[in-house]
């Protein structure tokens, strides 16, 4: 357990619990085995960049890496932006340590001798309480320039991997694979178009409505029972009322058979 301050006039200390991080023999992962220190209960307003100050006294940090839960799969590379996939972190956090040399873990574990260690300086503070949500409230005012930017570097990059996409399609068109089938497309002068999202909105629209129709379309037996009497019914009525206008015709001598 390796007591800190986040500030000069923090009375109790926090702790965060420091080991090395080891995994399965076998087992890949994303950080260096014997060079890597594996920390616990980092509050969410500890940054990287504190955590490297902290830790350099130990020795040269390579890297810092919090993350919400522990990792020890293969590190997976992320898409990072500053307006999209932005995700706030209410809980503490776990952080991977790594140093350029192992004797760096071992001087980190051996911090929890010492007193309280203080992480805030005025050189680089790091910000709790009102002036943390003070600034971050700053920082969620969008830009509309750099948005800009970023939304169009991410168009031009979707753009070029559409069009690799269709010239890739493009020069494997008519070739036949491995069991030698030939993909066939529609081609014309009217090609078929993909369908929008309004579009295939509207399709599944229209298809739940013809399905609750039918099955709501004599449901219970005794609305087939009720519908085959009101049918019934009605043909009798027409069946009266033909009787009717035969019997007037023949009253009036206009009824001619044959």
């Amino acid at each position: 357990a390796l007591a800190v301050k986040f500030g000069e006039r923090q009375r109790s200390a926090h702790c965060l619990l420091v080991k090395e991080h080891q995994v399965r023999e076998g087992a890949g992962t994303a950080h260096p085995p014997h060079r890597t220190l594996f920390v616990l209960n980092v509050p969410p307003y500890c940054s990287p960049a504190a955590l490297s100050r902290l830790f350099a006294r130990c020795g040269r940090v390579q890297s810092v890496e919090v993350c919400e839960k522990p990792e020890p799969g293969e590190k997976k590379e992320k898409f990072t932006s500053k307006f999209f996939n932005r995700k706030t972190v209410t809980g503490f956090q776990v952080a991977y340590v790594v140093f350029r040399k192992p004797s760096g873990v071992q001087a980190a574990k051996a911090l929890s001798r010492e007193g309280p260690l203080l992480i805030s300086t005025e050189t680089h503070p790091v910000k709790t309480g009102i002036s943390k949500w003070i600034t971050s409230y700053e920082a969620s005012v969008v830009d509309q320039e750099e948005l800009k930017a970023e939304v169009d570097a991410y168009m031009q990059d979707y753009d070029k991997k559409i069009a690799e996409e269709e010239a890739k399609a493009a020069k494997e068109e008519g070739i036949p694979d491995e069991e030698g089938w030939v993909k066939v497309t529609r081609k014309g002068r009217k090609p078929g178009l993909p369908r929008t999202e309004a579009a295939n909105l509207r399709v599944l629209e229209r298809e739940k409505q013809k399905r609750a129709r039918k099955e709501l379309l004599n449901f219970y037996a005794w609305q087939h029972r009720e519908t085959k009497r009101e049918h019934i019914a009605q043909l009798r009525k027409k069946f009266e009322e033909d009787k009717q206008r035969i019997a007037l015709m023949r009253a009036q001598r206009k009824f001619r058979p044959y």
